[in-house]
């Protein structure tokens, strides 16, 4: 069940702006997955129950450091969709309402909070996509689960991936979502163009979060967290 935090009705502002933060290359040591290894089959291998792999550590020591902090948060359930465009395998991800109070104007995936309607996590994320974008969870499949996450206001996310029929058509609820758009998977398989950047927060304790701009875009925090993730899963599967 889910535990809500008492919040403040007025849109939560960062403490810093994360475009401009500094940041390193976060490819030490890593190497892309090749595209022609992104089949379904590597999904299919990566996300056998059977699989063991390792995630970022990175995540996993802050998402401790929250949990421990955190007595109360908000359960929520975002889905990863995965398309073909032109034979090569695309992500789908919305740019969010700038009239959002959580995280407006922010590049993410479709979903929101789990409600005590939905069966399950999974379900949740599946109703949140088509309430946001329009894609039916008749025209999903769900292939697997990436670890949770959580992030700076409250929320304790459940990432869900999944492959999206082809004919499928967007229809867009605009109170929650101001664009959608496709990345290619290979730009984000390829750890050289992830960023770990350090924001210095005003009470002297230091945020790292990734990134991975694209062209326009912005793919922060706990989008790029999940996407990181993702890499780590296929590239330990194709190797």
């Amino acid at each position: 069940m889910s535990k809500e935090i008492i919040r403040p009705r007025q849109k939560i502002i960062l403490p810093f702006d994360p475009v401009i933060q500094p940041w390193s290359p976060a490819s030490e040591n890593l190497s892309a997955v090749p595209g022609s290894l992104l089949t379904p089959d590597l999904f299919h291998k990566a996300f056998d129950h059977r699989f063991v792999w390792q995630a970022e550590s990175l995540l996993h020591d802050w998402n401790d450091v929250k949990f421990i902090q955190h007595q109360t948060y908000i359960d929520a359930a975002v889905l990863l969709p995965l398309v073909y465009v032109n034979k090569e395998i695309h992500v789908i991800l919305t740019k969010r309402s700038s009239k959002l109070k959580n995280h407006a104007g922010q590049i993410s995936f479709p979903g929101g909070r789990v409600e005590e309607s939905d069966p399950s996590a999974k379900e949740a994320a599946l109703r949140e996509t088509e309430e946001e974008i329009g894609i039916p969870a008749s025209s999903i499949e769900v292939v697997g689960q990436l670890p949770d996450l959580f992030t700076g206001t409250g929320f304790l996310m459940k990432p869900y991936v999944g492959w999206v029929d082809e004919g499928f058509s967007i229809h867009t609820d605009s109170n929650e979502v101001e664009e959608v758009f496709y990345v290619p998977l290979s730009f984000f398989m390829d750890p050289r163009n992830h960023r770990l950047h350090n924001a210095k927060l005003p009470d002297g304790t230091v945020r790292n979060y990734f990134s991975m701009p694209w062209n326009s875009y912005f793919i922060w925090g706990a989008t790029a967290s999940v996407i990181r993730n993702l890499y780590h899963r296929l590239h330990q599967a194709a190797i």
